[in-house]
């Protein structure tokens, strides 16, 4: 009995003897990450999931594979983050979490100012520069598309277009990409804006927006999600959970559903998305060249993106004859609402007396609706419903 317990305890063991170095660079990759979001608080709330799940599974394979049928025909049950991972498949968990994102987010800057949604757009460039170089690179349609959508800054839209695209091989590498480099949005973001404008622009001060109203607040979302989904009715998941959320929010009667939304049930669903999303990243799916490839991509999109949104806004500030920051535009991709920090920090370098956070604010959360109508456009040409 004695020999018998302790050849079990050795079997226990044996995942170790089937760790390569491989296994132990993953490893390392998600201590890294463990620490930049620990010691210096990038996006912790969702690198700290996303790594621990990386580190698990490089240790422990099983939690992430499927259930399986032995030779008998008994059914063994799958790893536990298979089970989470079956719902950023099927979309539940994105869509949740831009349910949250929606009951947190105010859109009265975007309201006030409605030409933020061309600086929004604008910044969608990275996007469609990615797509293109990545069929140039050798990816197909779907897996393009699938990858470019980092450019973003948007996770939970990354991996609701790779699971409608059928692009599920690829979901951990796109995922992590974009995670990542929405955490280093204060790094990658202020180089690209201070490259693209003048010390002169850079100190543009803005006019202070004009109050919304109640009712203009409670009509946004419903609007928006009758026309978006009307165009593009593939975007309905994503955009109608995300005004649903700020309906929730708005409309003022339904408090205990803001409050569940935006923080109890936005943290479990992102402990959910992150951990699984980190579990996809084995050794044998991230250390390979595609995911090199989309490593790149990924930082193309985003310096594209920024690129876009800047260069509108110049082109903004000439017409309005210097009312417009064109520093603003950055904050197009949908990093909310990092992006419209760095913007105001830039900004404040120029002059510290300068407040154009507001400001930002507008073209930032139309970044989260131009992504997700940027996916719903992929989705469309390839034939998704």
């Amino acid at each position: 009995m004695i020999a018998q317990t302790l050849n079990n305890l050795l079997g226990q063991s044996a995942p170790l003897s089937n760790m390569d170095w491989k296994n132990w660079i993953m490893i390392a990759v998600a201590l890294v990450f463990l620490y930049l979001a620990i010691a210096h608080d990038f996006e912790p709330l969702l690198l700290v999931p996303i790594a621990f799940g990386m580190l698990l599974v490089n240790i422990y394979p099983d939690i992430i594979a499927g259930p399986t049928v032995d030779a008998a025909g008994a059914e063994h049950a799958g790893g536990l983050l298979w089970y989470f991972f079956q719902m950023d498949e099927w979309s539940i968990l994105p869509s949740l979490i831009f349910m949250g994102v929606g009951a947190m987010t105010d859109f009265a800057p975007l309201i006030a100012n409605p030409i933020s949604f061309l600086l929004g757009a604008a910044a969608q460039l990275g996007i469609y520069v990615a797509y293109f170089l990545a069929i140039f690179l050798g990816f197909n349609g779907k897996a393009a598309a699938s990858i470019s959508i980092i450019g973003g800054a948007d996770g939970p839209t990354s991996i609701f277009l790779a699971g409608k695209l059928g692009q599920t091989g690829l979901m951990g590498p796109i995922a992590v990409a974009a995670y990542s480099y929405m955490s280093l949005v204060p790094i990658i973001q202020p180089p690209v804006m201070k490259l693209l404008t003048t010390e002169k622009e850079r100190k543009i001060k803005m006019g202070q927006l004009r109050p919304v109203s109640k009712l203009e607040k409670i009509l946004f979302p419903i609007v928006i999600t009758i026309v978006v989904c009307l165009i593009l009715p593939t975007t309905a998941p994503l955009v109608g959970m995300l005004m649903l959320g700020n309906l929730f929010r708005e409309s003022g009667v339904v408090k205990q559903l803001t409050e569940t939304a935006s923080n109890a049930m936005m943290y479990i669903v992102v402990i959910l998305l992150g951990t699984s999303v980190g579990a996809t990243t084995s050794a044998e799916a991230f250390l390979n060249v595609d995911t090199l490839k989309i490593v790149f991509l990924g930082l193309v999109a985003f310096i594209f993106g920024t690129a876009g949104g800047v260069l509108l806004g110049k082109l903004m500030c000439v017409f309005t004859k210097g009312k417009i920051n064109p520093l603003i535009g950055s904050a197009g991709v949908s990093a909310v609402p990092m992006a419209a920090r760095v913007s105001q920090k830039v900004g404040a370098e120029a002059d510290p007396t300068n407040f154009l956070l507001m400001h930002a604010m507008g073209p930032n959360v139309a970044g989260v609706i131009g992504t997700a109508v940027a996916a719903g456009t992929f989705m469309a040409v390839y034939g998704i419903k």
